[in-house]
This record gives structure tokens, sequence and C-alpha cells, in this order.
């Protein structure tokens, strides 16, 4: 057998993560995030929002047996999915123009898996005590009594709050107070049961066991966010030049202590990290820029006596100057620079199409496919008829009377299959497919032209909005 050393492993085993409690003003604005993130997650549902008798009265729903999308008074049908798509781009530039600006805030704040995990971390806390007894826990071998109770304990809430996300998921796709009504007698569709347990489970595993591992493992954003960041972005560092050397903090001062920096290596900025990382090894892609590093450093700073900001937002261009004695450069400089306001710009110029094509947008539609087997038939008394396939659509919350005319030759008439008059009911908030045909006497002109630009109209006689398309009538061509 050979004696050379195996190679090292590509992945290392997971050492599990129990931060300790901390206070301070970040951990603050978590908690306070936390809070109105969850709460519009799992009270959205039920907001109600009065649309009129034939449509539902919630507010956000993704209709996807209708194929509609409501949100509050904006109703979006499935041909205006650019609408989705723009609300798409402008969360990308989002997230680019915040990294860019903060470092990964969106990470350390409102991300989902951010937010639940520390939420199940707090359950945790509730149930096992602070960091010191769940390592206790953790490294007792015995399983006896108390560790099952507890142990139970915890993944029973942890499994109630991931089966309260699962159903607040589907609470968005069906009316709630009906869904939780047949949820509840077990009369509702299968799916909901089905897409309820592969989130409770989900919600249960990522917030209780992987947590950090999501950040590092699974998500493509710590290796995107590089392309995203400069040395004028704001993001979590250490004041290496103002704490090192680093020492145990001793009460007399010796001619070793008066060399030693303002870190007095008490590990509290490690302790209180979700992530498990050392801060003052610098930047690292496991590092979520929550800040409570910050909060913990400032604490131990103030009980030693030494200024805050050891651990500080602060850019790697300030690292160079700090160092060199100059003052760091205000940090609304570093958020308002070329690369950010373009951002910004992109972000803005998207939001104002949408909302400018929101507003123009009719609330009659028609699209005209002509039907081409025939193109056209020669009836008894010698005249061409053309067959179209119409679409009408009613957005309006009742019932609309849309007469149909034609734009083009002279002589052209429009009919409509199974209606005495060239007008037909469209129901409140539905779409009509209705066969129409364009007719020309005898001798026309659109009759023997192979081809005729036509414009076919449809106004609705209530509102007086009218909308149209632009087709052909074909002839005989001689």
């Amino acid at each position: 057998m050979s004696d050379s050393p195996s190679a090292p492993s590509l992945y290392e085993s997971r050492e599990p993560v129990f931060p300790r409690r901390v206070s301070g003003p970040f951990r603050k604005l978590k908690w306070y995030i936390m809070a109105v993130t969850l709460g519009i997650y799992y009270l959205t549902p039920w907001i109600r929002w009065d649309r009129g008798a034939s449509l539902p009265d919630q507010a956000v729903l993704l209709d996807l047996a209708n194929r509609r999308f409501y949100f509050f008074w904006i109703e979006i049908w499935p041909h205006e999915f650019y609408f989705v798509a723009g609300l798409l781009i402008m969360a990308g530039l989002g997230l680019f123009l915040f990294t860019s600006a903060l470092g990964r805030v969106w990470c350390g704040y409102a991300c989902p898996q951010t937010v639940w995990t520390d939420l199940f971390i707090l359950v945790e806390r509730w149930i096992e005590g602070d960091r010191n007894a769940r390592l206790r826990l953790h490294r007792q071998k015995k399983m006896d009594a108390r560790k099952m109770r507890l142990r139970l304990t915890k993944w029973v809430v942890w499994l109630l709050i991931g089966l309260a996300t699962g159903g607040a998921w589907v609470f968005y796709f069906a009316d709630a107070p009906t869904l939780l009504r047949d949820l509840v007698t077990l009369q509702a569709h299968p799916a909901a049961y089905t897409t309820m347990a592969i989130l409770t489970l989900t919600t249960f595993f990522f917030g209780g066991f992987a947590r950090e591992q999501i950040c590092i493992y699974a998500c493509p954003w710590p290796r995107i966010q590089a392309a995203m960041m400069d040395a004028d972005t704001l993001t979590v560092g250490y004041r290496d030049w103002r704490g090192e050397p680093r020492g145990k903090l001793r009460k007399s001062a010796t001619a070793e202590t008066e060399k030693m920096g303002d870190c007095i290596d008490c590990m509290a900025c490690v302790n209180v990290c979700p992530m498990g990382i050392d801060i003052r090894n610098g930047q690292q892609m496991e590092c979520i820029t929550c800040a409570l590093c910050i909060d913990a450093c400032d604490d131990i700073m103030a009980k030693v006596g030494k200024p805050r900001g050891l651990i500080d937002y602060l850019a790697l261009k300030d690292e160079v100057s700090e160092k060199e004695g100059k003052p760091p450069v205000s940090a609304w400089k570093h958020v308002f620079r070329p690369r950010t306001i373009m951002y910004t710009s992109l972000w803005g110029a998207f939001g104002l199409a949408l909302m400018f094509a929101l507003f123009i947008r009719s609330d009659i539609e028609l699209t005209v496919a002509p039907v081409r087997n025939p193109t056209f038939v020669t009836l008894s008394d010698g005249s061409i008829r053309n067959t179209y396939d119409v679409r009408l659509r009613n957005k309006q919350g009742e019932d609309r009377l849309f007469e149909l005319s034609v734009k083009g030759d002279a002589d052209m008439q429009i009919q409509l299959e199974g209606m005495p008059e060239a007008s037909v009911t469209v129901q409140a908030d539905q779409m009509l497919l209705q066969r129409v045909y364009i007719v020309t006497p005898k001798g026309a002109a659109a009759s023997a032209a192979e081809s005729t630009p036509v414009r076919i109209w449809v106004e609705d006689l209530v509102s007086g909005e009218r909308a149209h398309k632009d087709t052909n009538f074909n002839g005989k061509g001689n």
C-alpha cells in the first residue's frame, strides 16, 4: 500500500452554529424587518378588496384557474405578463443597487432564508436557552428525558411555523376563507395539501437544520455579489489597523499593553454571527452583512472604555485612508456615486415605464385572426365573404355591450355569427371568442382585388371607449 497521504476532502462537515443573543440598533432593525415581512406574508391573503359581484374580493390573488393576477385595484391578464417581467427586472436592479451601495443587506435583513432562520433561532433560544445552554445540550451525548423533551418541543414549534408558512402560500392562489374551511374539513384539492406539505418540510429543514448552509452552498448570490461590489461599497468590516495586535484586557498598564490594539480577543463578534465566521479575518463569501457583530463589538468597546466602531460599516477606500490618518469619507458619498446613480436611474425608468403602460392600457381589447381555409368564399349572389375569429376582452367589472364595425371599402358590411346585429354582450372581466364575417357585394373593388387593408373597430356602447385591429380582406384577385 502507498504511504502517500490521502487527497483532502472537498467538503467539510457542518459545524452547528449557535449564535449568542445580542442587543443593539442593528439587532432591533432586524426584529422590525422580521415583524414587517412576516406580517405582510401571513396577513396579505386575508385583506379584502371589493371589485364587484362577479369578481373575487381578495386583495392579492393569483387566480390560476381563470389565468388572472389581482393586486388590489390592478388586474393582470395572461397577455400582460410583461408587467410581471418588468417587476422581476426591477427586483434584480434593486438587488444590484443595494449590493453596490451596502453589500449584502438583502441577505442580512430581508431574504426569506434569513428571516425564517432568525425566527427559528428565536424559538430555539426560548426553549433551550442562550448559546452556552444550547452548546451544552448539543454536546450532551446521552438522549435523556430532558433533552428529548426540549428537542421535541422545539421541532413541534418549527413544524407549526412551517405549516403556517405553507398555509399562507396556498392562500395566495384561492379565496383564503373558503380554502381554510376546505382545508379544515378535508375537502380541499390534493394540490393544496401537497404544496403545504412540501413547504412545511422545506421550511422546517432550511430554517432549522440547513441554515447557513443554504446561504453558502445553495444560494448563487454570494458568488454574484463580487461583481456588484467595489472599493466604495459600504460593508461590514474590521479596522485591523486599530484592533491589532489584539490581546486580552489587563487592568494594569505595562509596556506590552501599550502596544496592544483595541481588540481584546473576546470572541463576541464570532459568538453572535449566524454564519459562524470571524469578521476579523477580512471579507468572506459567507458574510451576509447582518451587522450583529457590530452590535456585539460596540457593546464590548463601551464596557472597556474604548471608542466604538472597531467593527463597522466601512469601505475599502476608507480603510486605506484611515491607516494614513485621514478622516473617513462621508457615507453618503459612498452611497451616491455614478454606479449607484446608474442603477437607480434604470430602476426608476423601468418603474415609470410600467406605470405608464398600466395607466394607458385600455379596458377593452380585441385580437383578430383571419380564417385562412378557405381564404374567401363566393356566395350565391356573387358577393365575397371573409371569415375572422375575433377575441373581445372586457376588463370592466360589469357586462358591456360591444359594437363592431369595419373601415375599408365603402361597400363592406360586417356580420356576427349568431347575432342579428353587429353588437354582442361580453360578460364582466371575461373574454369572448366571436366569429365575424366581412362581406363585399359583387363588383366591388375589394372583391376584385387580391388583398385590401381593413380595420375592425370595437366600441363600448356604455363608456364610448374604442379599440381597433388592422387586417386584410382577400378577394378574387382578377
